[in-house]
């Protein structure tokens, strides 16, 4: 059993090193061609081709992923491609930390190709991928533009006849989020770090919020168990650096040790080193590790000879200071909430919103939190962290649920709008924070978690309240999160900034 074990792991992640071919096919420039959708061809090895044995095996691996609080917005994964049966937990967790409601523009796949090489990266451009789950759609057009455009694109179907790192990324996609999304999916079929540059060139305008980028690579291949630890440990430490040239010299190094059967340090590095060169210089970038194990570390896996994989996702910080909105911009937000309330508490309609009237900054997605106060009281105040939505539907989602889903009160009445007052709150994504000493009182807001239970106070609060920063804490442990008074010493504590205006600032309250 273990023979076959180890066989199979080797095909299920071997990388090959094909020589570079100079030979592409017809279309490489997006000549025409039959459309073709790119059928599964590794369903029923590296993961079941049943689709309801697919959703068992895909149910059971996100059951148990750990939930990773991300610094920002995530707008790109590492993950691993190799069978579900030894690495399925690993992306899983990756994929986990994504938010389900998510709308992605467009979702582009980046891996190696195992099969054959080329100078350049093949993007699939004449039909859609289908896998157990159900057909993903290609965008042809954007596909077609990189070729067009790019010299370094092509379409070579070589690239994805065989490959799996595509395929095997697909049906956590088609498990975890709820929303449809377009594919872009790209094979690079070079390690040359002057067309891995062009490659990243080429994908860099497409490389911002809405799209999310996914790089298929598993790490180390074949050395015992404790030499996978410390390679691994190594390359994933130098990923988070955020440093190509820190990643090839770590590259480098691992190859110098001598580890016993050590093929490669990352089978897909030259996708990786286009992510890096993408995010690096970018102080708005983080890379946070999510989960590792090696091959090992299940009972069929053989110790002598093992492949890593490592989960990593790559999120983005919202920079915003007191100048991300412009007056304008704030204004347009007050309106449209107290349009929001006036047609829904008084009228019973949610009135609808057209894009084109919203500036850039608010068709951005952002989190927000609406207060309403009446007669200078507290009347209702909800919010939402995660920036999965433009910035003015937001605020109209979160006006309405001030209004009439806030447990603390009953729902605002009709006769109550004119003496309704509205505060906006704008904030950057959540940060997380080692210890209350990080925590700054009145610039910041805070957030805690604790088996289970969370709550928050925003930044103004401590204005409001007078509280010392103990008091603060204190008062959202027992009062918001209800874990007692001492519980944010052992909470999980996420910080905050906001940007705040309300009608009484710019004279428009009654």
């Amino acid at each position: 059993m273990k023979s076959q074990m180890t066989y199979l792991l080797m095909v299920l992640s071997v990388w090959l090193f094909i020589p570079a071919c100079n030979a592409c096919t017809s279309a490489e420039k997006g000549s025409p061609q039959k459309l073709k959708n790119r059928s599964p061809v590794v369903a029923g090895t590296f993961y079941p081709a049943n689709a309801a044995a697919l959703r068992k095996t895909l149910t059971d691996f996100f059951t148990e992923a750990p939930v990773v609080q991300p610094d920002g917005e995530i707008i790109a994964l590492i993950s691993p491609h190799a069978g579900y049966i030894y690495a399925g937990k690993v992306a899983a967790a990756g994929y986990r930390q994504l938010d389900r409601d998510a709308n992605y523009d467009h979702i582009f796949l980046i891996g190696p190709s195992h099969y054959v090489g080329f100078p350049g990266a093949s993007v699939y451009n004449i039909g859609n991928y289908e896998t157990p789950l159900g057909e993903v759609e290609v965008d042809r057009t954007l596909a077609n533009r990189l070729i067009r455009e790019n010299d370094c694109f092509v379409f070579d179907e070589r690239a994805h006849a065989r490959e799996h790192c595509l395929e095997v990324q697909l049906p956590y996609l088609q498990y975890w989020l709820k929303n449809p999304f377009k594919l872009v999916p790209v094979v690079i079929g070079t390690q040359d770090p002057a067309i891995i540059k062009k490659i990243a060139a080429g994908l860099k305008p497409y490389f911002h919020s809405g799209n999310l980028f996914v790089i298929s690579s598993d790490m180390s291949h074949y050395p015992e168990y404790n030499d996978a630890e410390v390679a691994d440990t190594r390359t994933l430490d130098a990923i988070v650096k955020n440093d190509p040239d820190d990643f090839l010299k770590t590259l480098r190094i691992n190859a110098s040790k001598g580890y016993r059967n050590l093929v490669t340090s990352m089978c897909g590095s030259a996708a990786v080193l286009v992510l890096l060169e993408e995010t690096q210089g970018r102080n708005d970038i983080h890379y946070q590790k999510v989960m590792y194990r090696n091959s090992g570390d299940i009972p069929e896996g053989d110790k002598s000879r093992v492949v890593g994989y490592g989960s990593v996702m790559v999120t983005k910080t919202n920079t915003m200071g007191q100048d991300y909105l412009t007056k304008k911009d704030k204004l347009v937000l007050l309106h449209l909430a107290r349009k929001v309330l006036n047609d829904r508490i008084v009228h019973g309609q949610v009135p609808a919103l057209d894009h084109h009237k919203y500036s850039e900054t608010l068709q951005k997605p952002a989190g927000a939190f609406v207060t309403l106060t009446e007669n200078g009281r507290l009347r209702g105040c909800i919010g939402r962290f995660q920036p999965d939505q433009p910035l003015y539907e937001v605020v109209k989602d979160m006006t309405i649920s001030a209004a009439l889903n806030d447990p603390r009160f009953s729902p605002v009445k009709p006769d109550e709008v004119d003496n309704i007052g509205i505060e906006i709150s704008v904030l950057t994504p959540l940060k997380k924070i080692n210890s209350a000493d990080e925590f700054i009182l009145g610039k910041q807001g805070i957030y805690m978690v604790r088996d289970g239970r969370s709550g928050t106070f925003l930044p103004q609060v401590a204005n409001s309240t007078g509280w010392t920063k103990e008091e603060f804490l204190g008062h959202c442990a027992r009062d918001k999160a209800g874990i007692g008074w001492d519980g944010w010493k052992d909470a999980d504590l996420y910080t905050y900034e906001a940007v705040i205006f309300s009608e009484k600032e710019f004279g428009l309250q009654k």
